[in-house]
């Protein structure tokens, strides 16, 4: 069976995630870390795709990122992929592939997941026992969303913007926010849908979403139709 090509639509956030082959180490230092933000800045203009928020794991990355044009999302990708493998064999004097295939995609519903995802995001390196806070762990967007530094990857969603009047006041409700943390039903919706690539959202939305583009955007009801029955 051929592989369903990915769901993507312009304007829509989109949840990515790029693993490495057999869970190996993709970033060895601090440099590999930089090159790998460095390049993403520099295709991610290059195909006009907003990213909003990223972490950088040692041996996967996510990125909440937001495409205007049909090919953004494949296009970045693909150019990051090729030449940080390119920079990381000549650096580290090895062969081969480093990536575990293709990188996964969902897109989500803004108003119902994007803060939520944001949040998934940022809490990685602590669910990985990495850091005991976001704001501790320096290879993420997290420090960006609460004032810690200015990130020139970044173009903050219109849905941060909206959480406060002034910079302190969004910097402290996304703080608050990341720090009431997620429930285990947000986490395994983000986490099933960044895996399987089907969108993200209230059934209205994804009704109106699959009017948008000829592939499926949500797994077929498994089973037989109801029959209806007069009563």
């Amino acid at each position: 069976m051929s592989r369903q090509p990915r769901l993507t639509v312009p304007g829509y956030p989109h949840h990515i995630i790029q693993r490495g082959n057999n869970r190996q180490p993709i970033f060895f230092d601090a440099a590999d870390y930089q090159r790998l933000l460095d390049d993403l800045k520099t295709h991610a203009a290059a195909h006009q795709l907003a990213v909003h928020a990223y972490v950088l794991m040692s041996n996967h990355l996510h990125l909440l990122a937001t495409p205007q044009t049909q090919d953004g999302v494949s296009r970045t990708m693909q150019a990051l992929g090729r030449g940080y493998v390119r920079y990381f064999n000549r650096r580290h004097g090895r062969s081969g592939t480093l990536w575990e295939g293709r990188f996964r995609s969902s897109l989500i519903q803004a108003e119902r997941h994007l803060l939520a995802c944001m949040a998934y995001i940022d809490l990685n390196p602590v669910r990985a026992g990495m850091v005991a806070a976001p704001r501790d762990y320096p290879w993420s967007s997290h420090g960006h969303h609460i004032g810690l530094r200015t990130d020139p990857l970044v173009a903050p969603h219109p849905l941060y913007w909206q959480l406060g009047n002034t910079p302190f006041a969004r910097e402290q409700a996304y703080g608050d926010l990341v720090g009431a943390g997620l429930s285990p039903e947000q986490h395994a919706a983000l986490g099933r849908a960044a895996h399987t690539g089907w969108a993200l959202g209230e059934a209205d939305f994804v009704a109106e979403l699959q009017q948008r583009t000829a592939r499926r955007v949500s797994r077929a009801q498994v089973g037989r139709p109801a029959i209806e029955k007069n009563i």
